[in-house]
């Protein structure tokens, strides 16, 4: 299994993440003024049909120099999990320490429209997932499954430090592969505390399985620190403040996730 997060003595993390209504190049300009503002970790959404999440995690690692980047997530209906595999383990060894990536069953009226549905996306996200963790460990997988099907794939080039792989979820049996699969769960920012908890229930994934939830963060009341807090005390080990999608004042939400990671640590 991928490692897990090094969080650097601080028990709870706090990202912001870049929507993906914003467009490419705004992204990224504005990931430089993270970069510098002292934020730990952005976040970047693939939804469909916006920018590409591997592309602009690469645009946004190559224009900074100590951010992390978190892709929450990418839908596994839409990419062969070699080319996922190629794609995140590139990243991984130039960006060294800097990236961990969710995956997740994608919007499946997005998956109908681009033709790429399943009958079953649990099935394909544990295919995915376990093809997945053994290439960028650097394995040899040889597998026919019910969607993937690799013969005798191994990576020329894996990372040397396999990233976090996580997973997106919300009902209980794509939790609990989670906790059974996954470094960590992605918990979209419609979670409540008392969700959280539940939810952790359904993960198991022991105590060093990453809790990642977005909070909204469109209030000066949604981010005060004992707001958080409750997340926090629900299990949440990163906090993913999300502005809703016409919010463009950037440096105020940097400079709010600074405060809030010392507020934390």
């Amino acid at each position: 299994m991928s490692t897990r997060l090094i969080r650097l003595g601080c028990m709870t993390q706090i990202g912001v993440v870049l929507r993906p209504e914003l467009p490419p190049e705004t992204i990224v300009s504005a990931a430089r003024e993270a970069d510098k503002a002292g934020v730990e970790e952005l976040w970047l959404w693939e939804d469909c049909f916006f920018s590409g999440g591997i592309a602009t995690a690469a645009a946004v690692l190559a224009a900074t120099d100590r951010v992390r980047v978190g892709i929450g997530v990418l839908p596994t209906p839409l990419r062969n999990v070699a080319a996922t595999a190629m794609e995140i383990a590139t990243l991984a060894r130039v960006h060294p320490g800097r990236i961990r990536v969710g995956l997740g069953h994608g919007v499946q009226d997005w998956m109908a429209q681009i033709g790429a549905r399943v009958a079953s996306p649990m099935t394909l996200l544990r295919e995915q997932m376990a093809a997945l963790t053994t290439l960028l460990d650097g394995g040899t997988v040889d597998v026919e499954g019910r969607y993937v099907t690799l013969k005798n794939v191994k990576l020329d080039w894996p990372p040397l430090q396999p990233p976090p792989l996580l997973i997106g979820a919300t009902g209980p049996k794509t939790l609990a592969l989670s906790g059974e699969t996954s470094s960590g769960t992605i918990l979209t920012s419609e979670t409540s505390p008392e969700q959280l908890k539940t939810a952790r229930g359904h993960i198991d994934g022991g105590p060093d399985h990453d809790i990642v939830v977005y909070v909204d963060s469109s209030t000066e009341a949604a981010t005060a620190t004992g707001n958080l807090q409750r997340w926090v005390d629900a299990g949440a080990t990163t906090i993913v403040l999300q502005p809703s999608a016409d919010q463009t004042d950037f440096a105020a939400q940097f400079a709010r996730a600074v405060e809030l990671q010392s507020d934390f640590c």
